[in-house]
């Protein structure tokens, strides 16, 4: 059967969405699971956007080593030498050159004419072939171009050297018979184009990723672009994991294979959709919480005589298998270090005790620890191996009556190292908190989005909190995670806050390393 491969844009094209803000630990922590996902490619950054996003995608292309690791670059010389030092480290260094080819992007956004617009292609493409084995060029909204100019210019480009060629659907303005058939059409009259790798790239904004993405399989793309529960600029991207078991459920009809371990896609949803901070809607297609139930009495009825007459997909086909039983506060270390290897975590020994006393605190004040409560606790130690709290969370009071007016009181260690309190009121319990904690910071705070939910089932499960907010300009997301939801709200407004200042520190620290060379 002929195989497609799997382009995962989680950590670019996903982290473009609005609201999401990940750090290097966080992106590395993604990308080690993309690779236990079977991703072919994984799209680490942009590493010319920015120091942190430079520094993410060198260390997943150190780490990484069974799934290629790419970035993205402009069409410049200056975005390509960046991706080189950030890749070079790789196991087969990758770079993803894009150049818009639409009328509409020519003309407004690059003001180039379609010459120049090939010159620049070409150009690219030569200057990158010489340090890298694998470039992918992507025509930018591709579908709404010329169909004559792209046969040019992909003539052209693969002339230079291009390995990989990309059609995005970038506004996800195709349909499945036109997309499918742009691709045909590429097929047939392209020079070259057995020669190399031709991948699709689908927005969702009508609702049709997935299903475009399927045509242009059917029609001769060899690899496949999306993200992670469908996560990405505007309405997203193709969600990976529904491509993934379309392929699998009707194989006899596709006739195709992909390297993704199938069973590998819960758990890699789910660590995404915590770490962005991005739910996931309940009726999502394979992932949400509702795919396997059943409420309606005649679908109940028919699940117990056979459980084919309203699944065609089952829990464990997806890792979404019967929950192992619950630890709890008498379980030992070799059944909690079990539980996480068979998670998929790898902690050292110092994280292991770490999680294991928080796992020991947490089952004093819970009867059972469910596999969310766990995922929680080794996700954290595996992200705090390069990120230190700069404000740490000492203590929090809320006063609250239905006639009084709510107060916060916040005991807190700051950067300086000191120890201080803080108090305000405010018009509920949670604007007391934000208000007091804005004292804190001393900084000009706004809110811009606050989510409460909870991790597992149950009046005693951990509350997440998500915060979105702008913090002198900046605009930052925050999660905290606590029995209390007003604690979790206090440790997500931090969290927001000291990703700045780290960030900051450490693009000081870069500039000190640079001034002292020079």
């Amino acid at each position: 059967m002929r195989q497609i491969d799997f382009f995962d844009t989680t950590l670019r094209d996903g982290e473009q969405s609005a609201g999401i803000n990940l750090n290097t630990a966080e992106k590395l922590k993604i990308a080690r699971q993309l690779e236990r996902f079977g991703a072919t490619v994984i799209e680490a950054g942009f590493p010319a956007s920015s120091p942190g996003d430079f520094e993410a995608v060198k260390q997943i292309a150190d780490t990484v080593k069974d799934s290629t690791v790419t970035g993205l670059a402009r069409a410049v010389q200056s975005d390509i030498d960046t991706c080189w030092e950030a890749l070079k480290g790789g196991a087969e260094p990758h770079v993803h050159i894009f150049l818009a080819t639409s009328p509409i992007h020519m003309e407004y956004k690059l003001k180039k004419t379609p010459d120049q617009v090939l010159e620049t292609a070409v150009r690219a493409v030569k200057y990158a072939a010489d340090r890298f084995p694998l470039v992918q060029w992507s025509a930018e909204d591709a579908f709404r171009s010329d169909p004559a100019f792209l046969v040019r210019i992909l003539n052209e480009v693969i002339a230079a050297g291009a390995t990989t060629v990309n059609i995005p659907d970038t506004v996800g303005y195709a349909s499945p018979q036109e997309y499918g058939a742009l691709f045909r059409f590429l097929k047939e009259n392209v020079r070259g184009i057995d020669r190399v790798k031709l991948s699709a790239h689908c927005h969702n904004d009508l609702g049709m990723a997935v299903a475009n993405s399927i045509a242009a399989i059917e029609n001769g793309a060899d690899q496949v672009e999306g993200t992670i529960n469908g996560i990405g600029e505007r309405a997203g991207n193709a969600a990976l994991e529904e491509i993934a078991v379309a392929l699998h459920i009707r194989k006899e009809l596709y006739q195709l294979e992909s390297g993704i371990r199938l069973e590998e896609i819960k758990r890699t949803s789910e660590l995404v959709s915590r770490l962005t901070g991005v739910a996931i809607q309940p009726n999502k297609a394979v992932v949400g919480k509702n795919a396997f139930a059943h409420e309606s009495g005649i679908h109940q009825d028919g699940m117990l005589k056979n459980p084919e007459t309203y699944e065609i997909i089952t829990p464990a086909l997806i890792g979404a298998s019967v929950e192992p039983l619950a630890l709890g506060k008498h379980s030992g270390r070799a059944a909690f270090k079990d539980r996480a290897i068979t998670m998929g975590f790898t902690l050292d020994d110092t994280q292991m005790n770490a999680a294991f006393r928080e796992f020991k605190e947490l089952a004093d004040k819970k009867k059972e620890i469910t596999e969310d409560d766990l995922f929680v606790l080794f996700t954290k130690q595996q992200l705090e191996e390069t990120e230190t709290p700069i404000y740490q969370l000492d203590n929090i009071q809320v006063q609250y009556g239905t006639n009084n007016v709510p107060t916060a009181t916040v005991t807190a260690a700051t950067p300086a190292g000191d120890t201080v309190h803080v108090a305000t009121t405010g018009a509920g319990s949670v604007e007391a908190i934000f208000n007091t904690l804005e004292l804190l910071v001393k900084g000009d705070v706004h809110i811009l989005d606050y989510q409460v939910s909870s991790i597992g089932k149950g009046r005693d499960a951990l509350g997440q909190a998500i915060v979105n907010l702008e913090f002198n300009g900046t605009k930052l997301t925050g999660r905290g995670i606590a029995q209390d939801v007003l604690e979790a709200s206090a440790k997500a407004y931090l969290n927001a806050i000291n990703r700045q200042l780290v960030r900051e520190s450490y693009e000081n620290r870069k500039k000190q390393a640079a001034a002292a060379v020079l």
